[in-house]
């Protein structure tokens, strides 16, 4: 069965960034089948984020690993991503996302932020393996009272490649054994 891990790295707990992310994964278990499995709040994890061995961050990394899709969102800070996100996603080493198709999503404060999504995390998920086969969703956060309208219009234009994945056979992949090759250095 495909998954949809939804992962939002924004310091503030249940934001407007975690409720885009849910929305537009409900949107893509609607076009691929896939089920979403429970969203992870990188903000809850903090504390954890710089320890090894760190359980509950091990278990969440590997949820993040093993699915189908992946639903990665931040807000914008300084033209790019958060710490947060960063540092989990420093825990994975190179390949580690191998299998996984991301959906880059930025919430910005303005359109002059449009490109950070796919100039700044889109790259950061191909070094770590991820496939990401469509645009980044950029969210300009003055429209989130016409949120539905937009994931809708994002899904009408981008769903067919996910649902092309989704479709295909699953890839082999082994359990995450290597938290970060940096982390040990």
């Amino acid at each position: 069965m495909s998954t949809i891990a939804v992962i939002v790295g924004n310091p503030k707990p249940h934001s407007r960034t975690r409720q885009i992310a849910e929305e537009l994964a409900a949107r893509i278990a609607a076009v691929t089948g896939a089920e979403i499995l429970p969203t992870v709040d990188l903000i809850d994890h903090a504390s954890q984020l710089f320890s090894w061995p760190a359980p509950e961050i091990d278990a969440v990394s590997e949820q993040l690993r093993a699915a189908t899709f992946a639903v990665i969102a931040t807000p914008t800070y300084k033209a790019s991503y958060t710490g947060l996100l960063k540092a989990f996603l420093d825990r994975y080493p190179a390949q580690g996302l191998s299998g996984v198709t991301a959906v880059p999503v930025f919430t910005i404060a303005s359109e002059e932020h449009t490109l950070a999504v796919d100039v700044t995390l889109r790259p950061l998920l191909v070094e770590l393996g991820a496939s990401v086969p469509t645009q980044g969703l950029a969210f300009v956060t003055p429209k989130f009272d016409r949120r539905e309208l937009i994931l809708d219009e994002w899904i009408a234009s981008q769903g067919h490649l996910l649902a092309a994945v989704g479709s295909a056979p699953a890839p082999a992949r082994s359990p995450l054994t290597d938290q970060s090759s940096e982390a040990s250095a």
